[in-house]
């Protein structure tokens, strides 16, 4: 009887090991990165094309590699960092288990040249499925150059499980940022299809926390730092004001090694307690740097998972340093003095003062108060005219209900809620409910409305019947595009790269329900127009919420990028929870919802409203 267990072939072994190191590009991106620093380089360099498919090549400066060390490099567990076990224990380098280059040569054709600085000439060498084609000596600057092309070319199924360019791209520049930011003291550089996408000289952790994260942050950031016996913790946390709906700019580093953690995570939230809306998360960028010893970070082949010796020191440590700083800070939301555009159009400001109105002025008690001395604290006598006069000025205002009516007048509201005039009498739901356009309707803690049906009643969650009402207007504009009403005065918009990136990746989507956005220089866009019933003012944190709600749908491969940007729209542009709406605002949003295809549920599958049946509401009060 054959045997049936037999040892593997060494390429189909090496293709196994890959699969959990060399995910997609981007572990490549890493893994060469890391090389680099490994190196001692001062310079690194990063060219990828077609989002790291087509090639990946890593140049730095460093100590570089002699012949005999540039073929070994590529076999499985092969390494300059550890002899023995316990070597394991005190690792300061970023690599240390050999696998990288292994994994990365056996499913890509790679190509390296390498030189160290006593030798005058390097050596090439050439690698396609885990074996060494060719080996010669070649003139090559001092350090190591190595080009990965046409990845997973030998494991077509995996190349098929790729994203698109932009999804490669964009976890390429997170992997990129990471290493940056570890090392300030080392120039980066990165270029995608021979444009300069990232160009950061060496220097302070401040610098490249404000290279990564935008000018914007220049005063927004707050230094962390605590050093004991045990640990030192240094970096910044960006203010309250800083706080996203992602997890964008997020950063432990522990030993210069970027790690994950929601552990560590919890221990800032806990700190932003009371400062940060409970749904928003702080920016921090966090450098924790602890004896080696009492750190394993060879529980992950990605190495991003590590386990502490004590995990509840490092938590307190976390916590109370930064929550040191934000008490050291002024955190408070500063004054913004800058006009309001539609102030400057006021008559006050545009119209010049006319000698009548300038003899009226100057003849007031209030104007001789502050120019003629000795008056601060004059108080005039006043006649009995003047002493009932101020009972005029309030005859003239109009009572709340009046006001509500005035501003829904031209049919919409300032908070941007649309408020349609209903000519019928009673308007019903596909499903039967029928809400009398004379009934009055009842707010509760400004998020529901109570209205009743028939026997019975229905509540109704105004934030959530107004996102169904958005998306089936905005499903709709994919048909016939949403009307744009153009911007006075344009908003120049600048991002991140990685959101720049994604902006262009969408805004012909944008552009089809309102939004007319244009590139303006490097990762910057300007926004000539707005959707035609969006409030204008307040374009810049729109679209900026906008690609923030994207990136939640980043990781779901159901939905197309029209989809998502549909139901981030509505999410971003459906009146709140908290919101107080009169009479006309809440039948307007039933009727409109009840006009809906399907309006019991969100897009998401949220209820919208409950019914309550009069049988349910005569049980609750029986015996």
């Amino acid at each position: 009887m054959a045997n049936s267990i037999h040892l593997l072939p060494d390429h189909i072994a090496n293709q196994i090991a890959a699969g959990e190191v060399i995910q997609r590009p981007a572990s490549a991106v890493k893994e060469l990165l890391e090389n680099a620093v490994d190196a001692g380089a001062s310079e690194i360099k990063l060219m990828i094309n077609d989002a790291g498919k087509a090639l990946i090549q890593v140049i730095d400066n460093g100590k570089g590699m002699n012949p005999i060390d540039a073929q070994n490099a590529f076999a499985r567990h092969a390494t300059s960092k550890i002899s023995a076990i316990e070597d394991l224990f005190q690792i300061r380098t970023m690599g240390f288990r050999g696998e990288a280059l292994a994994s990365i040569a056996a499913v890509a054709q790679v190509s390296l040249k390498t030189r160290q600085i006593e030798d005058e000439l390097g050596t090439s060498v050439e690698i396609e499925n885990s074996q060494v084609s060719e080996t010669s000596p070649v003139a090559c600057p001092v350090g190591t150059s190595i080009s990965m092309k046409n990845l997973f070319f030998n494991v077509p199924a995996r190349r098929n499980f790729l994203k698109s360019n932009s999804a490669e791209l964009k976890h390429i520049i997170e992997e990129f940022t990471r290493v940056a930011l570890a090392f300030p003291e080392i120039y980066f550089s990165f270029t995608n299809n021979g444009q300069d996408v990232f160009h950061w000289e060496a220097g302070s952790f401040k610098q490249r926390a404000i290279h990564v994260l935008g000018n914007s942050y220049q005063t927004k950031l707050v230094a962390v730092g605590e050093k004991t016996d045990y640990l030192t913790i240094s970096g910044f946390v960006g203010k309250p004001e800083t706080a996203k709906k992602t997890r964008s700019d997020q950063y432990f580093f522990v030993n210069r090694r970027f790690i994950k953690s929601a552990y560590l995570h919890h221990a800032i939230a806990n700190a932003f307690d009371g400062l940060i809306p409970k749904e928003n998360f702080p920016s921090y960028i966090l450098y924790i740097d602890v004896d080696p010893s009492q750190v394993d970070i060879n529980v992950h082949p990605t190495k991003q998972e590590i386990k502490f010796e004590d995990d509840k020191i490092i938590y307190a440590f976390v916590q109370a340093a930064v929550k040191h700083a934000l008490a050291q800070f002024s955190i408070a939301p500063s004054l913004d003095f800058s006009l309001d555009a539609n102030i400057q159009q006021l008559d006050a400001i545009q119209k010049p003062i006319s000698d009548e109105q300038r003899s009226s002025t100057a003849s007031s008690s209030l104007y001789a108060g502050f120019t003629q001395k000795n008056q601060a604290h004059f108080i005039p006598r006043t006649s009995e005219a003047e002493r009932t006069a101020w009972k005029s000025f309030f005859s003239d205002i109009p009572s709340s209900d009046d006001q509500s009516n005035q501003s829904n007048g031209n049919g919409s509201s300032n908070d941007g809620f649309i408020v349609k005039s209903s000519s019928m009498g009673l308007y019903q739901e596909k499903q039967g409910v029928g809400v009398n356009e004379d009934a009055v309707l009842l707010q509760i803690n400004n998020t529901y409305i109570i209205a009743p049906v028939g026997p019975g009643m229905i509540m109704v969650h105004q934030q959530l019947a107004h996102e169904r009402v958005l998306y089936e207007k905005y499903q709709k504009a994919s048909i016939q595009p949403h009307a744009t009403q153009k911007s006075l005065f344009p908003v120049v918009l600048e991002l991140s790269v990685a959101d720049a990136i994604l902006l262009e990746e969408i805004i012909e989507d944008l552009a089809i329900i309102g939004y007319e956005i244009e590139p303006f220089g490097q990762n910057s866009f300007i926004i000539q127009g707005i959707p035609a019933d969006v409030n204008a003012g307040n374009e810049k944190n729109a679209i900026e919420l906008l690609l923030e709600q994207f990136k939640h749908f980043s990781g779901d491969i159901k939905f197309s990028k029209r989809e998502k940007i549909i139901r981030c729209m509505a999410r971003q542009s459906a009146i709140k929870a908290g919101q107080t709406l009169s009479q006309k605002e809440m039948h307007s949003l039933i009727e409109s919802l009840f006009n809906c295809d399907t309006p019991n549920v969100t897009a998401s599958g949220a209820p919208t409203y409950i019914d309550f049946k009069e049988g349910y509401l005569d049980n609750l009060f029986s015996k």
